[in-house]
């Protein structure tokens, strides 16, 4: 098909249920306990009063709506992890397959129809069937949330991008450890979402084109 036949090509664009997936990466027993809340007091607080009310309130949103929640979490596939990544092995990430640490944490645990997929690299394009997976379920846009902003969750975000869906990250709903993530980061996300104007509510939005915005956030 030729260019001229391809387009308008916008990023505004109306939530639509069965061509949209809610991703949630990392939130995980592994990235968010007891000990991780004594090391990383701010972390603790974002992850208790901001991020999980506000996850659990999308999650609910996008079910009732009839729309896919999908989960990943960092999980090695064999018993002494040598199938993770080589920046895993080098970053002494590990966490057991079947572990307690691999778990979704309680407050936003999978239905028992959710897909979870364990991964061993920060992209979970990178290391899982995902894409196979949200080409089968007729999937265009994917809604990313979760843990580390800089990290996973930005290498997810780009990653999709790449391969053709149309990402949107819900700022109220992903933390990284530290109040100010790093400026490349966020620029970068940026880049390849619609601009944030930071009035939005994805549960309000639902239906709407989402106009001038990099995320969407979530307000009580």
């Amino acid at each position: 098909m030729r260019q001229e036949d391809q387009g308008p090509f916008t990023r505004n664009r109306p939530f639509d249920a069965k061509r949209t997936c809610l991703l949630l990466v990392d939130v995980q027993n592994y990235v968010w306990n007891a000990d991780v809340a004594r090391r990383l007091p701010y972390f603790d607080t974002q992850v208790r009063e901001v991020v999980l009310p506000n996850l659990r309130r999308l999650i609910d949103a996008f079910r009732a709506a009839g729309a896919e929640v999908m989960y990943t979490v960092i999980e090695n596939l064999t018993k002494d992890g040598r199938d993770r990544s080589l920046d895993y092995k080098l970053s002494d990430f590990f966490v057991g397959k079947g572990s307690w640490e691999a778990k979704v944490l309680d407050i936003v645990a999978p239905g028992d129809d959710d897909i979870v997929l364990p991964k061993t690299s920060s992209g979970v394009f990178n290391s899982t069937n995902i894409e196979y997976l949200l080409r089968n379920m007729g999937i265009e846009t994917l809604v990313v949330t979760g843990f580390l902003t800089d990290q996973c969750v930005d290498h997810t975000i780009r990653d999709a991008a790449d391969r053709g869906f149309y990402p949107i990250c819900i700022g109220r709903c992903l933390r990284e450890p530290f109040p100010n993530p790093p400026r490349e980061c966020a620029q970068g996300i940026r880049r390849l979402l619609p601009h944030d104007d930071d009035r939005g509510d994805a549960e309000r939005d639902r239906g709407r084109p989402c106009r001038n915005r990099s995320s969407i956030s979530l307000r009580p």
